[in-house]
Formats: structure tokens, sequence, C-alpha cells
């Protein structure tokens, strides 16, 4: 089975007085990026979260952002008294000077800046650990939703790698006609240029034993057939994270068909050929989303 790197998970609970929402959502991307966002409350605990998150997702663009609500209760606040009454005796004292009634003085005082300040409140480990039940269950989630995709890739994957095996049978169906043509065309050439009398047949078969194992294909095939078995296998495995693995196998397979096609010389040969690399560059796409 494999993971698609996209996913979305949320979660939501009440701890306490405070209800905390986790919104988790991931796309490719090749290495770890994660994007957080988190309440001062948690603030004390942002390596824990982050660190949570990274094991758990292990690649992707990830985005975290964790909503906070009071369930109503007063926000702790404090007031500066001495601030407040500093800016108080100057007040009083225009205010005496310009004859103005000092009876919402207090009102005005509270909304001077820094006299009134929130507490800041800091979670407790007991509730942390309740939290992370939170953060986890946002996590199997999103984790949830990538495995979903995940079958969706792994069917197609498995299709693109049929698709170049099936134009491999037809690689190998023609290999021996090729021969035949690449020998039918060298004698024409030489009864045409020199007459059928005049070259030396078995200098001529020497001399396409060699040519025919400069170009020959057989190599190429096997390794072709091997890297998709492995590639197959790749996708059948227990290992989680195999989107980085599966991409090198593709450049493999590629490598193998490039150097039957430029070896090929033959036009039949050569369309099969196009159509693997068809296949193998959709299959490239794909892997890009795998995790």
């Amino acid at each position: 089975m494999i993971y698609s790197m996209t996913g979305y998970g949320r979660a939501e609970q009440t701890i306490a007085d405070k209800t905390f929402l986790v919104e988790v959502r991931s796309l490719n991307g090749k290495q770890f990026d994660l994007r957080l966002t988190i309440p001062a409350l948690l603030k004390p605990y942002e390596f824990e979260v982050r660190s949570t998150l990274s094991e758990q997702l292990e690649r992707g663009s990830v985005e975290c952002i964790i909503y906070l609500k009071q369930n109503g209760a007063a926000k702790p606040v404090s007031i500066n008294t001495d601030l407040a009454k500093g800016y108080y005796q100057p007040m009083a004292q225009l205010a005496k000077e310009l004859g103005i009634e000092t009876d919402n003085i207090l009102s005005t005082l509270l909304k001077l800046p820094e006299v009134i300040t929130p507490v800041t409140d800091v979670l407790s480990e007991e509730d942390y650990k309740g939290f992370e039940g939170i953060l986890k269950e946002a996590i199997n989630q999103l984790t949830k939703h990538r495995g979903e995709e995940g079958k969706v890739l792994e069917a197609d994957l498995q299709g693109r790698i049929k698709a170049i095996e099936e134009q491999q049978k037809v690689v190998t169906e023609l290999e021996p006609l090729r021969r035949t043509k690449i020998k039918e065309g060298l004698v024409k050439v030489l009864e045409d240029n020199v007459g059928k009398e005049n070259y030396d047949p078995n200098r001529l078969e020497q001399e396409l034993i060699y040519y025919i194992e400069k170009i020959d294909i057989s190599e190429e095939q096997v390794r072709l057939t091997n890297h998709c078995n492995y590639f197959r296998d790749i996708l059948k495995g227990k290992e989680k994270s195999k989107g980085k693995k599966l991409s090198f196998i593709l450049q493999e397979i590629g490598r193998e068909i490039n150097t039957t096609g430029s070896k090929a010389y033959d036009s039949q040969i050569q369309q099969a050929v196009i159509i693997m690399k068809d296949e193998l560059e959709k299959a490239k796409e794909q892997v890009l989303n795998v995790l």
C-alpha cells in the first residue's frame, strides 16, 4: 500500500474550560515543510507539536492551524495601577484647568495603552497530554485520507507499469525480425553498389555479427523487466514512505527505455519505445504525489 502526500484532518475536543480545534492539511513536497499557527497558550509546547507532526507525517508541505475557544469564560487581565496613577494626575490637573468634570475619567484611564493587559496563561502538562490526543486524532484523520488517495495512485501506477511491459513484449516479438531486416538491408546495399559477386559472404557474416552485437538490446530488456518487478515489490511493501525510492526506480526504467530506442534502428520498435516513454512520464508525475 502507498500513501499520497495530499490529505486533510480535523479534530475538536474540550479540555477543562478550553475547546481546541486542530486542522491539518498537506500537499506534495520534496521534504517536510510545516506552517504552524498556534495560540499563545501552547507556545511552551511548540517544539513538541512540531516534532509530533514531523514524525507522523514524514513528508509534504503541511499546514497546521490550532484554534482555541475559552467557552465563555472571562479571560484574566492585569491592571497596572502605578501606570494608571501616573496617567491620572496630569489628566485631573488638565480637567481642572479646563473646567471639565472628572466623573468619567476612570473609563478613559482604562482605555489608555498598557493600563490593562491580558494575563498570559500556560497550559498545564496534564492538559497538554489531553491536547496531544486531539492533535494525533487530526493527524490520524489526515493519514486515513492519504491512504484513500494512495489507493487511487497505486492503481494508476500499476497500470502504467503494465502498459510499459506490454510494449516491451512488442519489442521482444519484433527483435528477431529486426535482425533479419538489418542483414537484408546491408546485403542489398552491397549488391546494389559493388555487385553480388564482388564481396566476401564470410566477411559479411563476421561484420554482421559485430554490428548486431553493438545494437543488441537483450540486456536492456532484462534490466527493464527487473526494474518493473522491483517497482511492484516496493508498491506492495510495508514501508510507509516510498515516493523517493519509486522515483529512483522510474529513472532506471527510463534509462533502459532510452537505450532501447537509441539502439533500435527499427520504426516499429521506435513506436513501442515512444508509448513506453509516454507511460513513464505519466508515472513520474504521479510518483511526485506519493509519500
